[in-house]
């Protein structure tokens, strides 16, 4: 894996996506995106990403940008696009998709910091993750909707959310809305007695 890299970014500016499989016509079908034409799709998720990001906005795309598409029309697509693009590799994602002019080096695993709060970013959902104990929220991509986020861990990929990029106050107001699982209500336990005898020892 790639050296997890530590940034810091403004909520204001800053967005989170994935799973655009730009040029993809069987994701159509698989997905069930409400489009009988990949090329429409494609103009539609473009249009729906500049409609939310400026050009100087921070873009977190978490894996899969395109597939069945050439490197020139991967190009094409990307310069379309609004914002300072970051990859965080999916499995669909190869040397054409690679060799985009991302904002930073594309990594498999990357942790940064939006509005003081840690994220830890991978195209995969991990059961657990560095920092998971300590606050930190983990946003992945890869499973289209179908895998059920947590209040500390969601899908960031478009067929979650409407087919755009997602803000992180509208990421934790989704985390807000789901309940803890058995497993996080024993972290939070467990955080909660910790700091507690931290503080009878101190």
């Amino acid at each position: 894996m790639s050296k997890t890299k530590h940034n810091h970014f403004a909520g204001s500016t800053t967005w989170f996506t994935a799973d655009t499989h730009f040029g993809h016509r069987g994701i159509l079908r698989m997905e069930n995106r409400p489009w009988d034409d990949i090329a429409r799709h494609d103009d539609d998720l473009v249009h729906a990403w500049n409609s939310r990001v400026r050009p100087g906005h921070d873009v977190f795309f978490l894996g899969d940008f395109a597939m069945n598409s050439s490197a020139e029309r991967c190009r094409e697509i990307f310069s379309r696009l609004n914002g300072k693009l970051h990859l965080i590799i999916g499995n669909h994602d190869g040397d054409r998709h690679l060799e985009l002019g991302w904002a930073s080096p594309p990594a498999d695993l990357r942790t940064i910091h939006v509005d003081q709060v840690r994220l830890v970013l991978c195209h995969y959902a991990l059961r657990t993750w560095n920092g998971s104990w300590r606050g930190a929220l983990h946003l992945y991509g890869h499973s289209h909707g179908k895998l059920p986020g947590t209040n500390r861990s969601l899908d960031v990929g478009v067929d979650a959310w409407g087919y755009r990029p997602v803000s992180l106050a509208e990421i934790q107001e989704r985390m807000a809305a789901t309940p803890e699982t058995d497993e996080e209500r024993r972290i939070a336990e467990e955080r909660e007695a910790k700091a507690k005898r931290e503080a009878e020892e101190a």
